[in-house]
């Protein structure tokens, strides 16, 4: 969980040790970052937009330990 914040709607990142998956919870991005994926390739390879069934969150650099911890987890537990 976002150590900043208190708990209430946090940016989280976890590990699904069923589906095999990290799943993250974030705050969802702005119309202006929606509008420039949706007319850019903002990611070098991506085609441009959003496919269906998938989503953008935002989850803040400050949790990059978080992120690497549970990438560490998922590979002790032999899911990588």
């Amino acid at each position: 969980m976002d150590p900043e914040t208190q708990g209430n709607g946090s940016p989280t990142v976890w590990v699904d040790d069923e589906e095999r998956e990290l799943v993250f919870q974030g705050w969802n991005p702005s119309e202006e970052l929606l509008a420039e994926i949706s007319t850019t390739e903002w990611a070098p390879g991506h085609a441009i937009g959003i496919p269906q069934g998938e989503a953008v969150v935002r989850v803040p650099l400050r949790m990059a330990a978080i992120i690497r911890k549970a990438l560490d987890d998922a590979e002790r537990s032999g899911l990588l």
